[in-house]
């Protein structure tokens, strides 16, 4: 049978420790190192049985310190075949005799790595070498100081003037520990015994408490609690000196290790262990605990770890659970395969998990684990019912971390809801509808939903652009004059145009047609002129964006003012001469070549190497732009070409008669990337 010799200075080790010990009884016999009892009392409780109180068989725990030599004979007396370095990171001397100690019995060493936190100097963090270097720099300074590296090197603490006031020392809680402090003139409230990690609103209370101007910490990573510290820090006005990490390690992350293990001594493969693991997604709701299901808050009692937001995890910390604070999937993913000790994974997410939710991102992250889903109420729910209205006929939008028409939507429906999470975010709403027309709809906002300080208020458009509001906020827009005409055709005399040449209606409508636009295209208006296609356009792909390129500044300036009477904030104005000036666009769906000014074969060229499935449509009058085109479809990879000339004639009043006046005929020239 194979021997592994942990030596777990660290949650990491005593979580392999744990791991193994469920997952290889017969298969291999386990040996765990601590340099202290009470070390060796946490592997044990890591370990034990819920059903006995006994400690898992197949482990064996050795505590005390050893020195190179005793390493030497315990490996042979036990004849360990492999053994784990999990000790901390900062335990140089210690590594170092682990590793010499395998190179003597020729037994096979691996390192554990502890993930850094890869946070670097600034105002708030000054960034020492060592011990002796924090202390150098803290005889220069006013203020009282929690330190929390442990009791090894306290005494160098000691040379610090009025080092019995000002440090505060937080260090592990026992006996022996408290004792060798006191006798360093640590002690009363200056002597804090606890066992981390500790979280943001510990620390937060305990510098507060003795009024702490400085933190002296190491680098302890993220099961180490470090985030927490610098957060705490930076939140009590309280200056972080840093102890760097003396080396720079090589080794195995926590994921590498027991996937080594795994392979090595079969215990599981990788997809049978994640198909025995279960990932929970949970709609937490509006955030108070009252506001959970009873589905929902009874997965967070079965749950082993609960990960989420802060803000969400806080709905649950009376659990006790162990939480990972995080919101981003990669994150999340990363310490869901480096921690596989935990079998039920709960990740928490707010309100409902189908409304703008991380969920759908998450279950296919997550598609080699089992998953379960539990639903919560959405704020749009809570909202509506707050406010005594149906939400059955509101449109859904988000502005949390997105894009979206907001002004298009208010347009189109009478009730409109949106998720705001930028700061000033519901103010900036409210100001672009009174700049685009619509200063007199009503708006009701609320921010901290569900929790003692909720707020709603309600007003104009105009009116509530004057108050402020949380980063993160819901609204309901209300538009009794709602309305949108769907076909396309907007009258020539409703265009701003003074001299600049227009795509006349007719003309128009047709090449608008020819497109084929979607509600999401991205297209370009190339030689925009007054931007009446481009309005049009913007209008039609209101989930889009349209690009108007045009050269001449006169017609800039009214492409801007019909953007505005219009109501199309997703049209943005390209001053600049195509191609050049498509250079740094994104890449279209759609574009349409009003004007080319003598460039038509590198434009399309342009569109073309930045979408091969693009939709193009030319408009032209000059025989010479229209042979230009006939080349290009030639020359370049397009199909589903047509040309289509169109001679329009419009009545006109002259005495009691209405004459026929024609137009300058019009070709309308398209054709799509043959990608």
């Amino acid at each position: 049978m194979d021997k592994i010799l942990i030596f777990a200075g660290t949650t990491e080790g005593r979580e392999l420790a744990g791991y193994l010990c469920t997952g290889t009884v017969d298969k291999v016999e386990i040996h765990v190192c601590t340099a202290t009892e009470y070390g060796g009392q946490l592997i044990s409780s890591n370990v034990m049985s819920d059903a006995d109180k006994e400690a898992a068989p197949g482990m064996k725990v050795h505590t005390g310190r050893l020195t190179t030599g005793q390493m030497e004979d315990l490996m042979k007396e036990e004849q360990i075949t492999l053994v784990i370095d999990a000790t901390h990171p900062y335990a140089v001397a210690v590594s170092e005799n682990i590793q010499n100690a395998c190179k003597q019995c020729g037994t096979e060493y691996l390192r554990l790595l502890r993930g850094n936190s890869n946070i670097r100097e600034n105002k708030d963090i000054t960034v020492v070498s060592s011990i002796d270097e924090a202390v150098e720099f803290l005889k220069n300074t006013e203020g009282n100081v929690l330190v929390t590296t442990g009791s090894k090197e306290l005494a160098k603490y000691t040379a610090i003037p009025d080092y019995q006031n000002r440090i505060f020392a937080r260090v592990l809680s026992t006996p022996e520990v408290a004792a060798a402090c006191a006798k360093l003139g640590f002690q009363g409230k200056n002597l804090i015994c606890m066992q981390g990690p500790f979280s943001e609103e510990l620390n937060i209370a305990m510098l507060k408490q003795i009024k702490a101007s400085y933190l002296v910490t190491k680098d302890s990573g993220k099961s180490g609690g470090f985030e927490e510290k610098i957060t705490a820090a930076r939140r009590a006005g309280a200056q972080v000196i840093l102890i760097g990490r003396p080396v720079e390690e090589t080794g195995y992350s926590m994921g590498e290790i027991l996937e080594l293990l795994n392979r090595r001594f079969g215990i599981l493969n990788q997809k049978e262990k994640k198909e025995q693991r279960l990932v929970s997604l949970i709609g937490i709701g509006m955030g108070t605990p009252e506001n959970m299901t009873r589905e929902a808050f009874g997965a967070c009692v079965e749950a082993d770890v609960l990960i989420g937001a802060k803000r969400i995890l806080d709905t649950v910390a009376e659990l006790g659970k162990p939480v990972f604070a995080a919101y981003r999937d990669n994150e999340i993913k990363d310490f869901v395969e480096q921690h596989p000790e935990y079998k039920k994974i709960a990740v928490l997410l707010s309100g409902d998990i189908g409304f703008y939710s991380g969920a759908k991102k998450m279950l296919d992250i997550f598609e080699d684990f089992r998953t379960e889903v539990y639903s919560g109420i959405s704020s749009v729910v809570y909202f509506c019912g707050k406010l005594h209205t149906a939400w059955e006929d509101v449109h859904l939008i988000s502005l949390h971390g997105r894009e979206a028409n907001a002004i298009a939507a208010v347009k189109r429906y009478k009730k409109v809801f949106a998720l705001i999470g930028q700061q000033d975010g519901v103010n900036q709403l409210c100001r672009n509808l009174c700049s685009y027309g619509f200063p007199d709809v009503m708006v009701y906002a609320g921010e901290n939903l569900s929790y003692s300080n909720e707020r709603i208020l309600s007003g104009t458009a105009k009116s509530m652009a004057q108050e402020s509001f949380e980063k993160l906020s819901v609204v309901l827009i209300e538009n009794q004059d709602a309305s949108m005409v769907v076909t396309h055709g907007i009258e020539d005399e409703a265009f701003l145009r003074d001299k600049v040449p227009m795509t006349k209606s007719e003309v128009r409508s047709i090449s608008l047609s020819k497109l084929r636009l979607k509600e999401d295209s991205v297209i370009y208006d190339v030689g925009a002129g007054t931007g009446s296609v481009s309005v049009e356009m913007a209008l039609q792909s209101y989930n889009g964006f349209v690009y108007a390129i045009e050269k001449k500044k006169e017609a800039v300036n009214l492409i801007g003012e019909n953007r505005k009477k219009f109501a199309v904030p997703n049209l943005k104005v390209i001053e600049g001469l195509a191609p050049e000036a498509l250079e740094d666009l994104p890449a279209p769906t759609h574009a349409f070549i009003g004007g080319s000014s003598g460039n038509l074969k590198q434009i399309m060229e342009l569109i073309l190497a930045k979408n091969p499935a693009a939709r193009i449509v030319i408009n032209a009058i000059a025989l010479e732009t229209v042979a230009e085109a006939l080349h290009c479809l030639k020359e370049l990879p397009v199909k589903e070409t047509d040309i289509a000339a169109v001679s329009v004639g419009k009545s006109k009043e002259v005495g009691h008669y209405h004459m026929m006046m024609g137009q300058n005929p019009v070709y309308i020239i398209s054709c799509t990337g043959n990608h």
